[in-house]
């Protein structure tokens, strides 16, 4: 296992201090009250604030009552007693919704969220002794709080939707916003202790605060679907129609000439207007609604791209995905954290490329060398090849989608904290560095109520290069706590390992992954043999139902658009 140089190791007391916590508040539960009933005796609470306040007006019981609608909701949450502090302020109120609870813990949320992004601003008391992998995580970090920053203001930011018709986006940004702050966290693995506990610290309250608006709002989606009460309160939280696109640019990309509907032309050979793509991005507008069409010519462009938040809905077309192709070779062993390692980096929303290569170069012995990151909601990657050796493809937040890709490598070559859905793809596995085995996904839930996880569905599984390569191969292994990962309907060949998953660390996984299996075909498929982990599940097609394109990333609302073939369904 040490041949892994594993990134982002469980730390084993942080899991079982977790699993203690999640085992306690499970039992609690369970003895105390039904689930139904549970709900519904909050919801009561809750909802009964307004009516209480007026009857006890007189004798302190409004206090009282909103206190216990606030404890009721806090009990549910990872963190109860940084909730309850959280909203104290709503402790004397007279009239208590669920909106009220969870607009003012995403709020404190956002405000303690601000302090710590402006600490890693401002701060340079490391830079003077610490080495330039603890300064490039610091550097990191001013980015990735700024992200975070971005997703919790689109929470609140003004729209019309009610908070049960957003909840999906709401807990897909939550979810993007703690995601990035455990990334800024794991940056400074290799620091000194003393650095750690600082940025360990000063990261508790905010990432606490996150993880309690995810709860919150997890608990109103459940009560919708429970208690069907879709008209319970109205929230003023920010939401954009997914169909980004007007019809003039839904026709564009549906025609698939895009290439002729080109904004900008990228060429080597000076025949466009730009000669490489980093140069081409200065010219998009920034936070476009329309479609901007990138043409990038045949050629082998040597870049670190990056296509920063505020390059929204580009379209990124090349002349095939082993003809237009983007090298780089920035590798962890070299120094670089490996958020930073990136041939091609995304951010702003709504990005698609089709025909495009994507590779890291820097090989196996280099370690952790990303090929492709996306941060990029509603992402589409159509006929592209991804290709490096360890973490060739960090599917690093938000919802995103592959179609017809070639995606190769070694170690936790597929990795990441998005929800995402692969249909259609060759998943091809390397040979890596003598002692390794191969891993084809790492994914990295890490919060129960992350709407998050990696859905591999009609793609192929089979060496790269069809080489017999002589280690064992992995479905994956659980990155962290609450890893979720599953294969719908894949040939897997005869590489993957009967025994199908892997530890991280030890002989076992945590209890809280989802990892499972389902019409698989191929010498590779047969359940016979695999790990016996309680987290490893046999789903029916109803469970299954729940990773598909339409339901795990909604992609029936914006995928279309783009005009990229997809199954909505099984």
């Amino acid at each position: 296992m040490t041949s892994f140089k594993a990134y982002g190791k469980i730390d084993e007391a942080e899991q079982l201090k977790l699993e203690a916590r999640q085992k306690t508040r499970k039992r609690v539960i369970i003895i105390s009250i039904s689930s139904i009933i549970l709900v519904c005796v909050i919801v009561g609470a809750v909802l009964g604030t307004s009516h209480n306040s007026r009857d006890n007006s007189q004798s302190g019981g409004s206090s009282q009552s909103s206190a216990a609608s606030i404890k009721a909701v806090c009990d549910l949450t990872l963190y109860p007693n940084t909730c309850y502090g959280s909203l104290s302020p709503l402790n004397n109120s007279s009239h208590i919704q669920p909106e009220d609870i969870f607009k003012l813990a995403t709020q404190v949320a956002m405000n303690e969220l601000s302090k710590v992004a402006q600490y890693f601003s401002d701060h340079n008391a490391f830079n003077g002794s610490a080495d330039n992998t603890t300064v490039a995580a610091l550097e990191n970090c001013v980015q990735l709080l700024s992200l975070a920053s971005d997703h919790l203001n689109m929470v609140l930011s003004s729209g019309s939707l009610t908070l049960l018709e957003a909840a999906d986006d709401l807990k897909t940004w939550l979810s993007s916003a703690g995601t990035y702050q455990d990334t800024c966290k794991e940056g400074f693995e290799t620091a000194s202790a003393t650095v750690k506990t600082s940025i360990t610290n000063w990261l508790q309250n905010s990432t606490e605060l996150t993880s309690n608006c995810l709860a919150i709002i997890s608990w109103i989606s459940n009560v919708e679907s429970s208690l069907k009460l879709r008209r319970l309160m109205s929230f003023t939280g920010h939401y954009e129609d997914p169909k980004w696109l007007n019809p003039k640019d839904r026709k564009l990309l549906q025609n698939w000439d895009v290439k002729k509907q080109a904004n900008i032309i990228v060429a080597q050979d000076g025949s466009g207007q730009y000669k490489n793509i980093s140069a081409a991005l200065t010219a998009v507008p920034d936070k476009s609604t329309n479609r901007f069409v990138i043409y990038v010519k045949k050629g082998t462009y040597y870049e670190n791209v990056k296509v920063n938040k505020n390059k929204w809905n580009i379209v990124m077309v090349g002349d095939g995905m082993n003809d237009t192709v983007v090298y780089g070779s920035l590798n962890n062993i070299d120094g670089t954290p490996t958020f930073s390692t990136a041939t091609f980096a995304v951010t702003g929303k709504g990005f698609i490329a089709i025909d495009m290569g994507f590779r890291n170069i820097a090989g196996a012995i280099k370690h952790q060398a990303v090929a492709l990151l996306s941060d990029s909601d509603h992402s589409i990657f159509y006929r592209c090849f991804i290709d490096a050796f360890q973490d060739s493809l960090y599917a690093h937040t938000n919802r995103q989608f592959y179609s017809e890709c070639n995606i190769t490598g070694t170690v936790d070559f597929i990795f990441g904290n998005s929800a995402v859905v692969f249909q259609n793809c060759n998943i091809l596995p390397k040979e890596p560095l003598l002692g390794q085995q191969n891993t084809i996904t790492a994914q990295g839930k890490f919060d129960p109520n992350q709407n998050t996880g990696i859905s591999i569905q009609n793609c192929t599984i089979f060496p790269y290069g069809y080489a017999n390569l002589s280690c064992q191969t992995y479905l994956g292994r659980p990155w962290k706590n609450y890893s979720t990962t599953v294969y719908i309907g894949n040939s897997l060949g005869s590489l993957i390992d009967s025994s199908g998953w892997l530890p991280w660390v030890g002989t076992s996984a945590p209890d809280t992954i989802f990892y499972s299996e389902f019409q698989n075909y191929g010498p590779g498929s047969s359940t016979n043999d695999r790990v016996q982990w309680k987290g490893v599940k046999n789903m029916t097609s109803h469970q299954v139902s729940k990773f598909t394109v339409s339901s795990f990333i909604k992609g029936d609302k914006w995928i279309p658009a783009a005009g990229v073939p997809y199954k909505s369904g099984l």
